[in-house]
Protein backbone atom coordinates (compact mmCIF):
# COMPACT_ATOMS: atom_id res chain seq x y z
CA UNK A 1 0.00 0.00 0.00
CA UNK A 2 1.04 3.54 -0.65
CA UNK A 3 2.95 5.17 2.31
CA UNK A 4 4.22 8.87 2.99
CA UNK A 5 7.31 9.05 4.48
CA UNK A 6 8.71 12.45 5.60
CA UNK A 7 11.73 14.04 4.49
CA UNK A 8 11.91 17.48 6.14
CA UNK A 9 9.00 19.89 7.32
CA UNK A 10 7.11 20.42 3.85
CA UNK A 11 9.07 17.67 1.81
CA UNK A 12 7.16 14.03 1.34
CA UNK A 13 8.02 10.73 -1.14
CA UNK A 14 5.32 8.94 -2.05
CA UNK A 15 5.37 5.77 -3.26
CA UNK A 16 4.06 4.52 -6.81
CA UNK A 17 1.98 1.92 -7.35
CA UNK A 18 -1.26 0.20 -6.27
CA UNK A 19 -1.58 -3.16 -4.98
CA UNK A 20 -2.56 -5.18 -7.89
CA UNK A 21 -5.54 -6.83 -6.44
CA UNK A 22 -7.04 -3.48 -5.59
CA UNK A 23 -6.34 -2.76 -9.64
CA UNK A 24 -7.84 -5.46 -10.84
CA UNK A 25 -10.90 -5.10 -8.50
CA UNK A 26 -10.99 -1.60 -9.49
CA UNK A 27 -11.37 -2.31 -13.04
CA UNK A 28 -13.90 -5.10 -12.29
CA UNK A 29 -16.20 -2.50 -10.42
CA UNK A 30 -15.61 -0.05 -13.55
CA UNK A 31 -17.02 -2.71 -15.37
CA UNK A 32 -19.84 -3.68 -13.73
CA UNK A 33 -20.83 -0.31 -13.25
CA UNK A 34 -20.72 -0.02 -17.38
CA UNK A 35 -22.85 -2.78 -17.92
CA UNK A 36 -25.55 -1.01 -15.53
CA UNK A 37 -25.72 2.53 -16.29
CA UNK A 38 -28.16 4.66 -14.82
CA UNK A 39 -29.59 8.03 -15.73
CA UNK A 40 -29.17 11.38 -12.84
CA UNK A 41 -31.25 10.25 -10.01
CA UNK A 42 -31.97 7.20 -10.49
CA UNK A 43 -28.07 5.72 -9.53
CA UNK A 44 -29.62 3.57 -7.02
CA UNK A 45 -27.46 0.47 -7.70
CA UNK A 46 -24.48 2.29 -8.19
CA UNK A 47 -24.87 4.23 -5.10
CA UNK A 48 -25.66 0.65 -3.08
CA UNK A 49 -22.80 -0.74 -4.37
CA UNK A 50 -20.41 2.17 -2.97
CA UNK A 51 -22.09 1.99 0.02
CA UNK A 52 -21.34 -1.95 0.42
CA UNK A 53 -17.74 -1.67 -0.81
CA UNK A 54 -16.81 1.65 1.20
CA UNK A 55 -18.68 -0.33 4.38
CA UNK A 56 -16.55 -3.24 3.78
CA UNK A 57 -13.32 -1.35 4.04
CA UNK A 58 -14.74 0.19 7.79
CA UNK A 59 -15.99 3.29 6.52
CA UNK A 60 -19.11 4.66 7.03
CA UNK A 61 -20.44 6.53 3.69
CA UNK A 62 -24.11 8.57 4.09
CA UNK A 63 -26.14 8.83 1.00
CA UNK A 64 -27.57 11.88 0.48
CA UNK A 65 -31.40 12.69 1.26
CA UNK A 66 -32.63 11.90 -2.78
CA UNK A 67 -31.42 8.08 -2.07
CA UNK A 68 -28.50 8.34 -4.48
CA UNK A 69 -24.86 9.73 -4.36
CA UNK A 70 -23.17 9.59 -1.52
CA UNK A 71 -20.40 11.48 1.19
CA UNK A 72 -17.94 9.93 3.14
CA UNK A 73 -15.18 10.89 5.17
CA UNK A 74 -11.43 9.11 5.41
CA UNK A 75 -10.23 10.03 8.80
CA UNK A 76 -11.54 12.25 12.15
CA UNK A 77 -12.57 15.70 10.62
CA UNK A 78 -10.79 18.44 12.44
CA UNK A 79 -13.10 21.69 12.51
CA UNK A 80 -9.59 23.46 12.83
CA UNK A 81 -8.39 21.73 9.28
CA UNK A 82 -10.89 22.10 6.75
CA UNK A 83 -10.17 19.02 4.48
CA UNK A 84 -9.42 18.23 0.81
CA UNK A 85 -13.03 16.64 -0.82
CA UNK A 86 -12.75 14.50 -3.95
CA UNK A 87 -15.82 14.37 -6.31
CA UNK A 88 -16.73 11.71 -8.34
CA UNK A 89 -20.44 11.60 -10.96
CA UNK A 90 -22.29 8.90 -10.91
CA UNK A 91 -24.91 9.03 -13.79
CA UNK A 92 -24.92 7.80 -17.68
CA UNK A 93 -26.53 8.92 -21.08
CA UNK A 94 -29.69 7.87 -22.37
CA UNK A 95 -27.85 6.64 -25.74
CA UNK A 96 -27.11 3.29 -26.67
CA UNK A 97 -23.73 1.64 -26.10
CA UNK A 98 -22.49 0.30 -29.57
CA UNK A 99 -19.19 -1.26 -28.53
CA UNK A 100 -19.12 -5.00 -29.12
CA UNK A 101 -17.04 -5.73 -25.95
CA UNK A 102 -17.60 -8.21 -22.71
CA UNK A 103 -18.62 -5.11 -20.40
CA UNK A 104 -21.15 -3.53 -22.55
CA UNK A 105 -24.00 -2.09 -21.34
CA UNK A 106 -27.21 -4.25 -20.41
CA UNK A 107 -30.00 -1.43 -20.43
CA UNK A 108 -31.41 -0.10 -24.00
CA UNK A 109 -30.25 3.10 -24.82
CA UNK A 110 -27.99 3.89 -21.82
CA UNK A 111 -24.26 4.31 -21.61
CA UNK A 112 -21.57 5.18 -19.34
CA UNK A 113 -20.23 6.99 -22.59
CA UNK A 114 -18.97 10.38 -20.58
CA UNK A 115 -16.59 8.48 -18.54
CA UNK A 116 -18.52 8.37 -15.15
CA UNK A 117 -17.84 5.25 -14.39
CA UNK A 118 -14.34 5.92 -14.48
CA UNK A 119 -14.49 9.15 -12.55
CA UNK A 120 -16.67 7.18 -10.12
CA UNK A 121 -14.30 3.85 -9.59
CA UNK A 122 -11.29 6.26 -9.19
CA UNK A 123 -12.64 7.90 -6.45
CA UNK A 124 -13.74 5.15 -4.96
CA UNK A 125 -10.15 3.90 -5.32
CA UNK A 126 -8.91 6.61 -3.84
CA UNK A 127 -10.54 5.86 -0.92
CA UNK A 128 -9.68 2.60 -0.01
CA UNK A 129 -6.31 3.71 -0.46
CA UNK A 130 -6.54 6.54 2.17
CA UNK A 131 -8.44 4.25 4.54
CA UNK A 132 -5.68 1.72 4.88
CA UNK A 133 -3.17 4.85 4.95
CA UNK A 134 -5.70 6.15 7.83
CA UNK A 135 -5.50 3.22 9.87
CA UNK A 136 -1.96 2.90 9.63
CA UNK A 137 -1.76 6.65 10.76
CA UNK A 138 -0.15 7.86 7.96
CA UNK A 139 -2.83 10.35 6.40
CA UNK A 140 -1.92 13.80 7.96
CA UNK A 141 -5.63 15.24 7.52
CA UNK A 142 -9.48 13.99 7.09
CA UNK A 143 -10.29 13.66 3.38
CA UNK A 144 -14.07 13.74 1.69
CA UNK A 145 -15.03 11.53 -0.56
CA UNK A 146 -18.23 12.85 -2.61
CA UNK A 147 -19.98 10.82 -4.71
CA UNK A 148 -22.49 13.03 -7.40
CA UNK A 149 -25.72 12.10 -8.84
CA UNK A 150 -26.84 13.85 -11.76
CA UNK A 151 -24.24 15.66 -13.43
CA UNK A 152 -25.97 15.43 -16.81
CA UNK A 153 -29.05 16.77 -15.41
CA UNK A 154 -28.89 20.61 -15.60
CA UNK A 155 -28.36 22.68 -13.54
CA UNK A 156 -26.57 19.72 -12.14
CA UNK A 157 -27.04 17.48 -9.01
CA UNK A 158 -23.83 19.09 -7.86
CA UNK A 159 -26.42 22.20 -6.51
CA UNK A 160 -28.36 19.26 -4.44
CA UNK A 161 -25.46 17.98 -2.95
CA UNK A 162 -24.00 21.41 -2.05
CA UNK A 163 -27.45 21.94 -0.51
CA UNK A 164 -27.27 19.15 1.88
CA UNK A 165 -23.94 20.41 3.19
CA UNK A 166 -21.34 18.15 1.37
CA UNK A 167 -19.11 20.94 1.53
CA UNK A 168 -19.49 21.73 5.20
CA UNK A 169 -15.50 21.72 6.80
CA UNK A 170 -14.73 21.31 3.20
CA UNK A 171 -11.74 23.66 2.01
CA UNK A 172 -10.27 22.85 -1.39
CA UNK A 173 -12.09 20.08 -3.59
CA UNK A 174 -10.74 18.32 -6.53
CA UNK A 175 -11.85 15.99 -9.45
CA UNK A 176 -10.93 14.67 -12.67
CA UNK A 177 -13.29 14.66 -15.89
CA UNK A 178 -11.99 11.98 -18.82
CA UNK A 179 -10.29 13.29 -21.72
CA UNK A 180 -10.22 11.16 -25.02
CA UNK A 181 -7.89 13.33 -26.57
CA UNK A 182 -4.93 12.31 -24.14
CA UNK A 183 -3.11 9.24 -23.26
CA UNK A 184 -3.81 7.42 -20.18
CA UNK A 185 -1.00 7.71 -17.20
CA UNK A 186 -1.49 11.54 -18.33
CA UNK A 187 -3.38 13.76 -16.79
CA UNK A 188 -4.22 17.63 -18.62
CA UNK A 189 -4.17 21.10 -16.45
CA UNK A 190 -4.51 24.22 -16.62
CA UNK A 191 -5.38 27.17 -13.93
CA UNK A 192 -8.03 29.33 -14.78
CA UNK A 193 -11.41 28.57 -16.62
CA UNK A 194 -10.92 24.56 -18.49
CA UNK A 195 -14.76 24.16 -19.31
CA UNK A 196 -17.37 26.80 -20.21
CA UNK A 197 -20.54 27.88 -19.29
CA UNK A 198 -24.01 25.91 -20.81
CA UNK A 199 -27.63 26.50 -20.96
CA UNK A 200 -29.79 24.77 -22.58
CA UNK A 201 -32.66 26.71 -24.66
CA UNK A 202 -35.53 25.41 -26.23
CA UNK A 203 -37.60 27.51 -28.89
CA UNK A 204 -41.39 27.26 -30.03
CA UNK A 205 -42.91 29.13 -33.24
CA UNK A 206 -46.04 29.16 -34.26
CA UNK A 207 -48.34 31.13 -36.62
CA UNK A 208 -51.25 30.39 -39.45
CA UNK A 209 -50.33 27.64 -41.44
CA UNK A 210 -51.85 26.61 -44.68
CA UNK A 211 -51.30 25.03 -48.30
CA UNK A 212 -47.67 25.74 -49.55
CA UNK A 213 -49.19 27.42 -53.35
CA UNK A 214 -50.20 29.96 -51.34
CA UNK A 215 -47.44 31.26 -48.87
CA UNK A 216 -48.12 34.51 -48.63
CA UNK A 217 -51.37 33.92 -46.85
CA UNK A 218 -49.30 32.27 -44.16
CA UNK A 219 -46.72 32.01 -41.54
CA UNK A 220 -43.95 30.45 -43.18
CA UNK A 221 -43.13 28.21 -39.91
CA UNK A 222 -40.55 26.30 -41.77
CA UNK A 223 -38.58 29.00 -43.42
CA UNK A 224 -39.05 30.92 -40.36
CA UNK A 225 -37.50 28.34 -37.94
CA UNK A 226 -34.87 27.47 -40.58
CA UNK A 227 -33.79 31.34 -40.50
CA UNK A 228 -33.92 31.44 -36.25
CA UNK A 229 -31.18 28.55 -36.27
CA UNK A 230 -29.34 30.46 -39.17
CA UNK A 231 -29.51 33.76 -38.27
CA UNK A 232 -29.60 34.08 -34.02
CA UNK A 233 -25.70 33.05 -33.75
CA UNK A 234 -25.15 35.41 -37.08
CA UNK A 235 -26.79 38.44 -34.84
CA UNK A 236 -25.38 37.03 -31.65
CA UNK A 237 -21.79 36.99 -33.33
CA UNK A 238 -22.21 41.14 -33.55
CA UNK A 239 -23.42 41.90 -29.89
CA UNK A 240 -20.97 40.02 -27.61
CA UNK A 241 -17.60 40.30 -27.53
CA UNK A 242 -16.23 37.54 -29.88
CA UNK A 243 -13.08 36.47 -27.19
CA UNK A 244 -16.34 35.57 -24.70
CA UNK A 245 -16.78 32.58 -27.12
CA UNK A 246 -20.73 33.02 -26.85
CA UNK A 247 -22.10 29.82 -29.10
CA UNK A 248 -25.59 28.83 -30.34
CA UNK A 249 -26.01 25.70 -31.53
CA UNK A 250 -28.78 23.53 -32.41
CA UNK A 251 -29.68 19.95 -31.82
CA UNK A 252 -33.13 19.33 -32.72
CA UNK A 253 -35.79 21.09 -35.41
CA UNK A 254 -39.25 19.89 -36.16
CA UNK A 255 -41.40 21.09 -37.99
CA UNK A 256 -44.93 19.78 -40.53
CA UNK A 257 -46.20 16.45 -41.48
CA UNK A 258 -46.45 16.88 -45.09
CA UNK A 259 -44.67 18.06 -48.10
CA UNK A 260 -47.91 20.44 -48.75
CA UNK A 261 -48.58 21.82 -46.06
CA UNK A 262 -47.17 25.13 -44.21
CA UNK A 263 -47.66 23.79 -40.56
CA UNK A 264 -48.73 25.70 -37.41
CA UNK A 265 -46.12 25.29 -35.22
CA UNK A 266 -42.25 24.54 -35.25
CA UNK A 267 -39.69 23.33 -32.15
CA UNK A 268 -36.00 24.20 -31.80
CA UNK A 269 -33.95 23.19 -29.27
CA UNK A 270 -29.72 23.62 -28.59
CA UNK A 271 -27.43 24.79 -25.89
CA UNK A 272 -25.71 27.94 -25.77
CA UNK A 273 -22.22 27.94 -24.70
CA UNK A 274 -19.94 30.54 -23.47
CA UNK A 275 -15.99 30.84 -22.06
CA UNK A 276 -16.71 33.74 -19.47
CA UNK A 277 -19.16 34.65 -16.65
CA UNK A 278 -19.84 38.43 -17.99
CA UNK A 279 -20.95 36.78 -21.07
CA UNK A 280 -22.92 34.03 -19.19
CA UNK A 281 -25.00 36.33 -16.93
CA UNK A 282 -25.69 38.41 -20.15
CA UNK A 283 -26.49 35.55 -22.27
CA UNK A 284 -30.46 34.85 -21.58
CA UNK A 285 -31.67 38.46 -22.22
CA UNK A 286 -29.10 38.86 -25.79
CA UNK A 287 -30.50 35.21 -26.96
CA UNK A 288 -34.31 36.55 -25.70
CA UNK A 289 -33.78 39.64 -28.43
CA UNK A 290 -32.13 37.92 -30.63
CA UNK A 291 -34.71 35.10 -31.29
CA UNK A 292 -37.76 37.42 -31.32
CA UNK A 293 -36.27 39.84 -33.73
CA UNK A 294 -35.74 36.91 -36.15
CA UNK A 295 -38.67 35.66 -35.46
CA UNK A 296 -40.93 38.92 -35.51
CA UNK A 297 -39.68 39.34 -39.29
CA UNK A 298 -40.67 36.31 -40.20
CA UNK A 299 -44.06 36.91 -39.05
CA UNK A 300 -44.03 34.25 -36.74
CA UNK A 301 -44.84 34.47 -32.60
CA UNK A 302 -41.91 33.06 -30.47
CA UNK A 303 -41.80 31.36 -27.04
CA UNK A 304 -38.32 31.06 -25.69
CA UNK A 305 -37.69 28.97 -22.80
CA UNK A 306 -33.96 29.23 -21.45
CA UNK A 307 -33.10 27.06 -18.99
CA UNK A 308 -29.88 28.12 -16.93
CA UNK A 309 -26.89 25.29 -17.03
CA UNK A 310 -23.67 25.58 -15.58
CA UNK A 311 -21.01 28.39 -15.27
CA UNK A 312 -17.55 27.61 -16.34
CA UNK A 313 -15.45 25.78 -14.46
CA UNK A 314 -12.13 27.72 -13.38
CA UNK A 315 -9.32 26.13 -11.50
CA UNK A 316 -8.16 28.04 -8.59
CA UNK A 317 -4.30 28.09 -9.00
CA UNK A 318 -2.95 26.96 -6.11
CA UNK A 319 -5.66 23.89 -5.83
CA UNK A 320 -4.06 23.26 -9.78
CA UNK A 321 -0.49 23.34 -8.78
CA UNK A 322 -1.68 20.91 -6.06
CA UNK A 323 -2.54 18.80 -8.68
CA UNK A 324 0.44 19.69 -10.49
CA UNK A 325 2.77 18.31 -7.93
CA UNK A 326 0.53 15.08 -7.01
CA UNK A 327 0.84 14.16 -10.61
CA UNK A 328 4.35 14.72 -10.49
CA UNK A 329 5.35 12.88 -7.53
CA UNK A 330 3.90 9.94 -8.60
CA UNK A 331 4.65 9.61 -12.47
CA UNK A 332 6.94 12.41 -13.25
CA UNK A 333 6.46 15.84 -14.99
CA UNK A 334 6.44 14.45 -17.84
CA UNK A 335 2.91 13.04 -17.26
CA UNK A 336 1.49 16.62 -17.36
CA UNK A 337 0.40 18.21 -20.17
CA UNK A 338 -1.36 22.09 -20.52
CA UNK A 339 -4.66 22.12 -21.88
CA UNK A 340 -6.87 24.49 -23.41
CA UNK A 341 -10.44 25.63 -22.22
CA UNK A 342 -13.03 23.70 -23.94
CA UNK A 343 -16.83 24.79 -24.78
CA UNK A 344 -17.50 21.53 -22.77
CA UNK A 345 -20.09 22.07 -19.58
CA UNK A 346 -19.43 20.80 -15.85
CA UNK A 347 -21.63 21.34 -13.36
CA UNK A 348 -18.46 20.92 -10.86
CA UNK A 349 -18.03 24.68 -11.58
CA UNK A 350 -21.30 25.06 -8.56
CA UNK A 351 -18.70 23.31 -5.77
CA UNK A 352 -16.08 26.25 -7.12
CA UNK A 353 -18.80 29.10 -6.08
CA UNK A 354 -18.19 27.95 -2.46
CA UNK A 355 -14.87 26.73 -1.89
CA UNK A 356 -11.30 26.73 -4.36
CA UNK A 357 -10.55 23.51 -6.75
CA UNK A 358 -9.45 22.24 -9.51
CA UNK A 359 -10.41 19.63 -12.03
CA UNK A 360 -7.92 17.79 -13.99
CA UNK A 361 -8.55 16.29 -17.68
CA UNK A 362 -8.00 12.32 -16.90
CA UNK A 363 -6.13 10.96 -20.14
CA UNK A 364 -8.29 7.70 -20.87
CA UNK A 365 -7.18 7.14 -24.56
CA UNK A 366 -5.08 3.85 -25.53
CA UNK A 367 -1.53 5.49 -26.02
CA UNK A 368 -0.41 5.24 -29.65
CA UNK A 369 -4.67 4.83 -30.88
CA UNK A 370 -5.16 6.83 -33.71
CA UNK A 371 -9.06 6.35 -33.60
CA UNK A 372 -10.91 9.12 -32.95
CA UNK A 373 -13.28 8.83 -29.99
CA UNK A 374 -15.68 11.59 -28.32
CA UNK A 375 -17.23 11.74 -25.03
CA UNK A 376 -21.40 11.36 -25.20
CA UNK A 377 -20.50 9.09 -28.43
CA UNK A 378 -21.99 5.34 -28.17
CA UNK A 379 -18.49 3.95 -29.15
CA UNK A 380 -16.94 5.41 -26.15
CA UNK A 381 -14.28 3.38 -23.89
CA UNK A 382 -11.15 3.81 -22.46
CA UNK A 383 -7.88 2.36 -21.38
CA UNK A 384 -8.87 1.05 -17.82
CA UNK A 385 -4.88 1.58 -16.78
CA UNK A 386 -6.25 5.64 -16.49
CA UNK A 387 -8.31 4.17 -13.19
CA UNK A 388 -5.09 3.50 -11.36
CA UNK A 389 -3.61 6.94 -12.74
CA UNK A 390 -6.39 8.72 -11.25
CA UNK A 391 -5.72 6.62 -7.60
CA UNK A 392 -2.56 7.79 -7.46
CA UNK A 393 -3.13 11.51 -8.42
CA UNK A 394 -5.98 11.72 -5.82
CA UNK A 395 -4.18 9.72 -3.04
CA UNK A 396 -1.03 11.60 -3.85
CA UNK A 397 -2.80 15.36 -3.67
CA UNK A 398 -4.41 13.83 -0.42
CA UNK A 399 -0.96 13.52 1.01
CA UNK A 400 0.17 16.66 -0.17
CA UNK A 401 -2.17 19.26 1.08
CA UNK A 402 -2.68 17.26 4.03
CA UNK A 403 1.28 18.21 4.79
CA UNK A 404 1.24 21.58 4.03
CA UNK A 405 -1.65 21.86 6.37
CA UNK A 406 -0.07 20.28 9.12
Amino acid sequence: MNQLKSREPGSVTLSGKLPATLRDELIMFRRDLHMHPELGKQEFRTTAALKARLEAAGLAPEVLPAGTGLICDIGTPDPDRPMLAIRADLDALPIPDVKTVAYRSTVANRAHACGHDVHTTSVLGAGLVLAELARQGLLPNAVRLIFQPAEEVLPGGAVDVIEAGALNGVGRIIAVHCDPRVDAGRIGLRAGPITSACDRLEITLDGPGGHTARPHLTTDLVTAAARVATDVPAVLARRVDARSGLSVTWGRIESGHAPNVIPQHAELSGTVRCLDLPAWRDAPDLVHAAIDEVATLHRAKSTVTYVRGVPPVVNDAAVAELLRDAMAARRGPHAIEDTEQSLGGEDFSWYLEHVPGAMARLGVRVPGDTRVRDLHAGDFDVDENAIEAAVELFTAAALLDGAREA
